[in-house]
């Protein structure tokens, strides 16, 4: 018997964004499969809306919206009409012309799904996920596939599911989504939960240095001494900007400084970047594909 999951403790709010990040292959998809009663765990204890999932009647099912990435969207039916037959599954359902046009479904409800791009499959998929109006809503990869504009509108609807109360579990490998996202994040490694918070405290860190990245923009063509922070990576992306990042400190920006002054060049602008929810993933998450 192959152990995937040990030592994983998640705990989900209503009216929050929990995010379960973790490499492939980490147990994520496993550990949402236990907390929807896809599977059963051999052993732990799983409660969702304070009963097993595993033996979930239809009324806790009813309360539950779970959208999954591959879909299982059935490739001949048109979404209209999928929708409206999901629909009559719920005693007080979403008006489907409403739901369907705030996420642009309705510009390609006549069109069978096997004909659609994937972001237009992620749009159904998560309205038949939020069709009967969830209190407890799983989501996988809701922001793959999508153009700029149906990732802004997804997002300001998970804003507002949060906003009326709703549990909202994602799990995404966008960790910029994540951390606009997320009241809370879980970081996986081999089954288990390696690391946890909000973004704020995982960005934070234990340690001082929360800065990773440090910009500034000059004269092209310098050449930073390799003795000049040698522990840190420099870089010219572009002509006359400059890039340099990893753990900085107050110490390595004064003596950046100092090279300045002694150096004679006055930057025209210089900008530090906090250290960034993919900096902490990487940092735990990262050790097992690296």
């Amino acid at each position: 018997m192959v152990r995937v999951l040990d030592g994983v403790h998640l705990e989900a709010a209503m009216g929050s964004v929990t995010a379960i990040l973790g490499a492939n292959g980490a147990g994520k998809t496993t550990t949402l499969e236990c907390a929807q009663g896809l599977q059963r765990p051999t052993a732990g204890t799983v409660r969702l809306l304070g009963e097993n999932p595993h033996h979930a009647s239809p009324r806790l099912r009813a309360r539950v919206g779970v959208m999954l990435q591959d879909g299982g969207l059935p490739p001949s039916v048109k979404p209209m009409a999928l929708l409206r037959h999901v629909a009559s599954m719920y005693a007080d359902p979403r008006p489907v012309d409403e739901l369907a046009g705030r996420l642009g479904i309705d510009d390609f409800g006549g069109t069978a799904i096997r004909r659609l791009s994937g972001g237009q499959k992620q749009r159904l998929a998560l309205a038949c996920a939020l069709i009967g109006r969830p209190e407890v809503l799983f989501l996988d990869e809701p922001s793959a596939g999508l153009d700029p504009q149906s990732r802004t509108i997804v997002f300001e609807l998970i804003q507002e599911l949060r906003a009326a109360g709703l549990a909202i579990i994602l799990t995404t490998h966008l960790l910029d989504d994540a951390q606009k996202l997320a009241d809370y994040v879980y970081i996986m490694e081999g089954g288990r939960t390696v690391a946890e918070g909000t973004v704020a405290d995982l960005t934070a860190g234990a340690a001082p240095e929360n800065f990773r990245e440090l910009r500034f923009q000059t004269v092209p063509g310098l050449e930073i001494p390799p003795g000049l922070l040698p522990h840190l990576h420099r870089a010219e992306p572009e002509p006359g900007q400059y890039l340099v990042s990893g753990a900085l400190t107050a110490g390595d920006f004064a003596a950046l400084a100092q090279w300045w002054d002694a150096e004679g060049i006055l930057p025209v602008s210089v900008t530090m970047a906090p250290r960034s929810l993919e900096d902490v993933f990487l940092d735990i998450a990262g050790r097992s594909i690296r």
